[in-house]
């Protein structure tokens, strides 16, 4: 597929949980058309390995309470390069779609008249499951899973019954901060305080480790264990499910993996 065409476009590429081999090809062909590349904070250090030489570097990283651009300025920035001829690549951590804002960047190009094309990736939940070899449904456990978004607003007037217990997987996208508040209103909405949890840090990326516990322990095992993002956080039954510590993942990470 070509990706530039006679005027500017605009191509929104998921960046996947991390290690450049678990882009797509089409991601891959996208970052070697690029003349602009306009990054998110949670980009892979192998993924940006990628970029070509020439491409120019936007950083527009995200942070809590501190945004480089806010939103709106994203698209306007994007609008503005492509009405400049340039092929944009805007590369985003997990998939576009999913926590990833994806939506408003192509509804700003649209309402501009920009040429524009998403690219999926694996998500975040996806990749750290996957790491983990923790499933998000299984037969025996769980038929349902759900994504939340913990750094969203009014988060006490929303309605979170039924996204979690038997037969039910919750994953929580930026839940750190509010791990408190998080496990509070579960509780609070009928979760049991044992239901298990699982934290799991840079999913398929050096330093990647997971940690388990119960819900009511939540906020505390966020601390104690000086979990940073970029995290994800399971609730259900399935937390209980494959590689549960750091030390599993270190020796899984340096297992060969067998040639046919």
């Amino acid at each position: 597929m070509d990706f530039r065409p006679a005027s500017g476009n605009v191509i929104l590429v998921g960046a996947g949980p991390g290690a450049a081999d678990l882009l797509t090809v089409r991601a891959v062909r996208a970052l070697a058309a690029a003349d602009v590349v306009v990054l998110d904070g949670l980009v892979g250090a192998d993924v940006l390995d990628l970029i070509p030489a020439h491409a120019r570097r936007i950083s527009v990283a995200k942070r809590r309470a501190r945004h480089t651009l806010p939103q709106d300025q994203i698209g306007q920035l994007l609008v503005a390069e492509a009405r400049a001829g340039h092929t944009v690549v805007r590369l985003k951590g997990g998939d576009p779609f999913i926590f990833g804002r994806g939506g408003e960047e192509v509804d700003a190009c649209i309402a501009a008249g920009v040429a524009v094309e998403v690219i999926p990736g694996i998500s975040a939940a996806n990749g750290a499951a996957a790491a983990t070899q923790m499933p998000l449904t299984h037969r025996d456990h769980a038929s349902i899973v759900s994504f939340v978004a913990g750094e969203c607003r009014g988060l006490a007037e929303q309605n979170w019954a039924g996204l979690a217990g038997k037969g039910r997987t919750l994953v929580i996208y930026m839940g750190l901060a509010g791990a408190a508040p998080i496990a509070e209103k579960l509780m609070a909405d009928g979760l049991a305080p044992d239901t298990p949890v699982a934290v799991i840090e840079r999913a398929t990326q050096p330093g990647m480790r997971r940690v388990n516990s119960l819900l009511a322990d939540l906020a505390g095992l966020v601390a104690r264990e000086a979990i940073a993002s970029p995290a994800l956080i399971v609730v259900g039954d399935v937390a209980t499910l494959g590689l549960t510590n750091s030390v599993d993942l270190a020796q899984e990470s340096e297992a060969p993996c067998p040639v046919s």
